[in-house]
């Protein structure tokens, strides 16, 4: 129970690493709140776990605005912030057009950090947040030059925020995941395609398998917890040892 009477904040919590990640707060006795886009998951996901929940959509700064103090008040300030919202795309730099970079990096870097700024006033003192980023920040992948570099902005944007937040004692840290079977890859796709992307992915893993939502959740978890108190401004790999360190 390490979050017993605290207040956690998740931004993209009704489905995937999210999701998990709100279950395995709420079970650990944190009050939560959640956002996301898609109003049926969200729905379901409110009513499974009993939180307070807000339709917003991160690539619109009006949305975080409007939604991120408004929970707030109803969690009665923010003990963890878990900055999880993102979306996902691969084309080759020659295929790359302005609606398709600007669709990710409104949603994984800008979207991100003006939903953080929306949340600061509301982050209580000896607070946290956590990002989640993305081993594509630190990997050369064909196709993956825009969402790898919206991740790699959102990494600086943590370690900035690491060092600017010291005097309010809250700590900033990144959870980047590997391959995770999550639906991100699974939309639009048909179940013989989602099985040949899930083999696909898993060989590039060392351990040969896709990691699961609640893996990266428990990795979120600590870094939010007091057993993480001394940890700040860090990347933190949930891979299956994709990165070399």
């Amino acid at each position: 129970m390490r979050f017993e009477d605290k207040s956690v904040l998740i931004l993209g919590g009704n489905a995937g690493i999210g999701l998990a990640a709100a279950r395995a707060f709420r079970g650990e006795g944190a009050r939560v709140a959640i956002t996301g886009r898609d109003e049926a998951t969200l729905a379901r996901a409110a009513s499974e776990l009993g939180v307070s929940a807000a339709r917003s959509d991160m690539a619109r700064v009006t949305d975080s605005r409007e939604t991120i103090p408004r929970l707030a008040g109803e969690l009665r300030g923010i003990d963890v912030l878990f900055v999880n919202a993102g979306v996902g795309g691969f084309s080759d730099a020659a295929e790359v057009t302005e609606e398709f970079w600007d669709g990710i990096h409104h949603v994984n870097l800008r979207g991100a950090f003006f939903a953080t700024q929306a949340a600061l006033p509301h982050l209580r003192d000896g607070g946290c947040v956590v990002f989640t980023g993305s081993i594509g920040a630190v990997l050369a992948l064909r196709g993956n030059a825009v969402y790898a570099s919206a991740k790699a902005g959102l990494r600086a944007v943590a370690r900035t925020l690491a060092v600017e937040l010291l005097p309010r004692k809250i700590r900033v840290n990144m959870v980047s995941p590997g391959p995770t079977d999550t639906e991100i890859f699974k939309r639009g796709a048909t179940p013989a395609q989602i099985k040949g992307i899930r083999a696909l992915m898993a060989n590039a893993v060392p351990m040969k398998r896709l990691g699961e939502p609640e893996e990266i959740a428990r990795a979120v978890l600590f870094l939010a917890s007091a057993d993480a108190a001394f940890i700040n401004g860090v990347d933190l790999y949930v891979d299956g040892g994709c990165v070399e360190l």
